[in-house]
């Protein structure tokens, strides 16, 4: 009953914490780091400790699969290759520079030392597309750094398996033996999470119940990650190949009733486990350091040099591969605020996390494994350190950097696609006409409807380009607000329909639908 009541808590404390977040515009896994903090410092909170298996088994496959699945492909495609450097090169740059300081100013052996290079070698996907969910940063930009978070991990991986190795039999390092690990980790991963998305895709092409495309959906990360695991490759590349391949195809899938029921699911799963997961890396940090030993306790400045190694490696690595990419791109001048952006944007989260409690806790002869706690406290402290002073400037560094998109030409963007699409409806539907296929009446409304859309599409990009913009807006404003105090009298009438036996409660929820779904349209305009 304590740890149901804990997991309560829990949930409890990250919903309140994430809701101000989002009030006060506040990247929500900063904050909650710094709440789990807060409230672990508190006298008589209970120790928190983290568990890999409930990380490994249970947060991360969602919360991996969620990012892949938003992965466009058409940037995807476009960055590939700066994604592959970065995601060999950088990873062992990073290990190797982290392991060196690590062994010189730290009481770890070089051994451990490598160990804590290879757990902090790589980027996390769940922290990087949390924190990057409300930056505007142009698309692949944001794809670029998000997919090097994705991409990442399978080198890292190995690294902290053949690190942990040296460390546990005191044997020198099998490079050979290490490149074929990769290959089977991030080869086996991919065929493994191809195959699981192909499967997948069969079965949903043939169900159209919401609720059991929602179950498969939600299973589908989880047996991806499962049989990779067991065939001991990459459970992480497994995940992340078939989110990346189902969310390719996501529109030929599923119908729109389902794929509304889809998003609602999956945001409040990944709402609650990423909430979850970053409240408790800031509440097991005092827990971990209270298990150091006295040799241990200049710890703070560790981490502080370990993070700002992370950074100034980082920033070396990406200058000059962000200036040839610009260079190809055409671009006569370098724009030199872009690697810093990049920089700035590769945040530790979750998988270092995941990975430094992977490290076994004695050698093979049976004795504890020395500088275990250390590496343990070391990597909780970093992933705080870019968490609290990364994530809550990274949204200042984006603007200062003028790479962020200016909200008019997002709105732009919008109404010119608007536009296009209501034409090409109209367009469509004067060809019905022509066949007399279908009733003049109908045709009248449907034309009256795709009219409208275009003309206000129309209204919107004259507004931003003269000077009635304000007034357009202000217009349209009033309008959505009239249309929701509509809804709210229909939605009452409905009621009263229900409670005076008039109409059925399925009529009642499809109408209590309709008017739902008509609601959230006018939200998101």
């Amino acid at each position: 009953m304590r740890g149901v009541g804990t997991v309560l808590a829990l949930v409890v404390l990250a919903t309140v914490v994430a809701t101000f977040a989002r009030r006060w515009r506040i990247p929500a896994p900063s904050l909650l780091v710094v709440a789990g903090l807060a409230v672990a410092l508190l006298p008589g909170t209970p120790r928190i400790e983290i568990s890999p298996e409930i990380i490994g088994l249970v947060v991360l496959p969602p919360l991996l699969y969620a990012s892949a699945e938003d992965m466009p492909w058409r940037e995807l495609r476009a960055v590939w290759q700066p994604v592959g450097i970065l995601a060999i090169g950088l990873v062992l740059a990073s290990a190797a520079a982290v392991g060196a300081v690590a062994a010189l100013v730290t009481p770890l052996s070089w051994q451990m030392a490598f160990v804590l290079g290879a757990v902090l070698a790589s980027t996390d996907p769940v922290a990087v597309t949390a924190l990057g969910r409300r930056l505007a940063l142009p698309p692949r930009v944001q794809v670029l750094v998000q997919a090097e978070s994705l991409f990442n991990d399978a080198t890292s991986l190995v690294l902290v398996r053949v690190a942990a190795g040296i460390a546990v039999a005191s044997a020198a390092a099998d490079w050979g033996a290490a490149g074929g690990g990769f290959l089977v980790l991030a080869g086996g991963g991919t065929v493994i999470g191809a195959a699981v998305a192909g499967v997948v895709a069969l079965i949903r092409r043939r169900t159209e119940d919401p609720v059991l495309e929602t179950v498969i959906a939600l299973v589908t990360p989880y047996a991806a990650y499962l049989l990779a695991e067991v065939s001991h490759t990459s459970g992480v590349t497994s995940c992340v190949v078939a989110g990346v391949v189902l969310g390719g195809r996501g529109e030929k899938l599923t119908n729109a009733r389902v794929r509304l029921q889809l998003h609602a699911v999956y945001g409040t799963v990944v709402f609650l486990l990423e909430s979850v997961v970053f409240s408790l890396i800031g509440l097991a940090l005092p827990a971990q350091v209270r298990a150091l030993g006295d040799g241990d306790r200049a710890w703070p400045l560790y981490a502080l040099a370990v993070a700002a190694t992370l950074i100034a490696v980082r920033m070396l690595w990406l200058a000059p591969l962000s200036a040839v990419v610009q260079r190809k791109g055409g671009l006569a001048r370098v724009n030199w605020r872009v690697p810093m952006v990049l920089t700035w944007a590769g945040t530790r989260g979750v998988m270092p996390l995941a990975a430094a409690l992977s490290v076994p806790e004695v050698m093979k002869d049976g004795t504890p494994l020395a500088g275990r706690p250390l590496v343990l406290v070391l990597t909780t402290s970093v992933v705080v350190v870019t968490l609290v002073v990364q994530g809550f400037t990274l949204a200042s560094v984006v603007r200062r950097s003028g790479m962020a998109l200016e909200p008019a030409h997002t709105a732009r963007e919008e109404a010119e696609a608007r536009s296009r699409l209501a034409h090409a409806g109209l367009v469509r539907l004067e060809e019905l006409a022509e066949l007399e296929v279908v009733p003049e009446v109908v045709l009248d409304r449907l034309r009256r409807g795709l009219t409208a859309r275009l003309d206000d599409a129309r209204d919107r990009l004259a507004g931003h380009n003269g000077s009635d913009g304000a007034a357009t807006e202000s217009a349209d404003r009033v309008y959505r607000q009239l249309r929701r105090d509509l809804i709210a009298v229909e939605t009452a009438e409905l009621q009263h329909l229900y409670d005076g036996h008039a109409i059925s409660d399925t009529t009642r929820r499809r109408l209590q639908r309709g008017l739902d779904l008509e609601e959230a349209r006018l939200a998101d305009v």
